[in-house]
């Protein structure tokens, strides 16, 4: 059976633990009133459109 020649440091360990937790950026879609680019399910910023109907009066 194998074994390793030297101990394997902290670092080297926890780097390769940590690879697993990376955040993956949040999904976008696009509005269907006016095509800007946001977060599913929240209410679009630029024009204040949500489930087919104005949910925030956008000034």
């Amino acid at each position: 059976m194998a074994v390793p020649k030297r101990k394997t440091s902290k670092a080297k360990s926890r780097s390769r633990r940590a690879s697993n937790w990376k955040l993956d950026s949040p999904s976008k879609s696009t509005c269907p009133n006016c095509g800007t680019i946001k977060t599913p399910h929240v209410v679009c910023s630029k024009c204040g459109w949500y489930k087919g109907r104005v949910a925030v009066e956008i000034d």
